[in-house]
């Protein structure tokens, strides 16, 4: 069997902020076959790289990331919250903006494009949003800009949308019907005998908390004919379920000791 994809979750987010570029391009150093980023439309219509719908977590910014524009968001930090992994020497952490400010998917495209290899880049369309469908058909123009929304077999950049909203990803097999897509899944799905995901999604996304309680899933998704991709795999044990099971792609915070454990 082929050794599956690895990508890193948020970048190498075990050990630097996550959603930065700087935890990005240590990914990239570490050799993971593609990158994760979660997508937020910002008050003037921006795409930026956030997780969560609130500023609370990663930054030293309060409010929804929706109710703000690009200029207050970028004048947040977003990286000296993040401590590290024990060992990890972290430098001149607060110093350096690649680990501190805000992140555009447009700064990240660029970032990815300039790799010099390939590399496949997972993107996460966030729901419920206030702004509905203009996240995708927004995410979808600026693939459009970047030369991304029409793959052809031997880019080196591809790119594939997840949501865990089905209407999202119909949506996306509409704007732009050669990109792939993933349907994330949390939930045990209600279709145990389906022989297609839903709305057209080819790959199939299942949390380990899932597959934890679901051990045979990945296999029965498999038999189907669909790839499944597994989020997010970071303890050793999970590690070996996963790759017993014959998972397509783990998405990790910790790249660099799943390609260790690959052997890569």
């Amino acid at each position: 069997m082929a050794t599956p994809l690895v990508f890193a979750h948020r970048g190498s987010s075990a050990a630097l902020p996550e959603h930065t570029l700087a935890a990005y391009l240590r990914a990239l150093d570490e050799g993971a076959d593609g990158l994760e980023c979660d997508v937020r439309l910002t008050r003037d219509g921006h795409l930026v790289c956030v997780h969560d719908r609130r500023l609370d977590r990663t930054s030293n910014g309060r409010g929804r990331v929706s109710a703000h524009t690009l200029a207050e968001l970028d004048a947040l930090d977003f990286g000296s919250w993040h401590q590290g992994e024990p060992g990890d020497d972290l430098g001149d952490v607060p110093a350096d903006p690649d680990r501190t400010r805000l992140l555009t998917l447009d700064r990240l495209l660029q970032a990815v494009r300039d790799a010099g290899r390939p590399v496949q880049l997972l993107i996460e369309t966030k729901h419920p949003s206030r702004y509905g469908s203009t996240v995708e058909r927004r995410l979808i123009a600026m693939l459009r800009q970047h030369g991304l929304a029409d793959p052809k077999p031997d880019d080196p950049v591809r790119v594939t949308v997840m949501s865990f909203s089905p209407l999202a990803v119909r949506l996306i097999r509409g704007l732009a019907p050669k990109l792939p897509t993933v349907l994330l899944l949390e939930v045990a799905p209600r279709w145990p005998r389906m022989t297609r995901l839903p709305f057209g999604a080819q790959i199939a996304g299942p949390g380990i908390s899932l597959v934890r309680a679901r051990p045979r899933l990945i296999r029965a998704l498999r038999d189907t004919g669909h790839p499944v991709y597994v989020w997010t795999v970071n303890e050793p044990a999970d590690l070996d379920l996963v790759l017993e099971a014959g998972v397509d792609g783990i998405i990790t915070d910790r790249p660099a000791l799943v390609l260790d454990r690959l052997g890569r």
